[in-house]
């Protein structure tokens, strides 16, 4: 049997949320997960046992008191205006709305990502 890298049940709860508003959605593998792209900005991302959170920066400190809120650190550095919710802290509707809510409302003001230009190389000479 075949295991997804994401938490399918939390991507088809995120599925419902945006759906009810946004029209303009995509999903992208990344970050070994699954990400929500609304409006050509990344919104939210589903992993295995947590859900990453793009929300405006200013509001980073006061959701980091959050229950199973934690700092994006992906790469081994922080990224401010990105959290990771642990999947036990969003067991009820209300409590993935407020995450949800806050993607959203900063999704509206986020700037898009620049898209990296291909470089092509050269030809090989044989």
């Amino acid at each position: 049997m075949l295991t997804m890298a994401y938490n399918e049940k939390l991507a088809d709860r995120i599925r419902a949320i945006i759906s009810l508003s946004h029209k303009n959605v995509t999903e992208k593998a990344m970050f070994g997960g699954l990400c929500f792209m609304v409006n050509d900005k990344m919104c939210v991302g589903v992993e295995k046992e947590r859900l990453m959170v793009r929300l405006d920066p200013a509001r980073y400190e006061e959701v980091l008191e959050k229950d199973g809120c934690k700092p994006m650190d992906f790469t081994g550095k922080v990224m401010k205006g990105f959290v990771f919710v642990d999947i036990w802290a969003l067991s009820t509707k209300k409590k993935l709305d407020f995450w949800m809510d806050l993607a959203l409302e900063y999704n509206k003001i986020a700037k898009v990502s620049k898209k990296k230009k291909s470089v092509s190389k050269p030809a090989r000479k044989k």
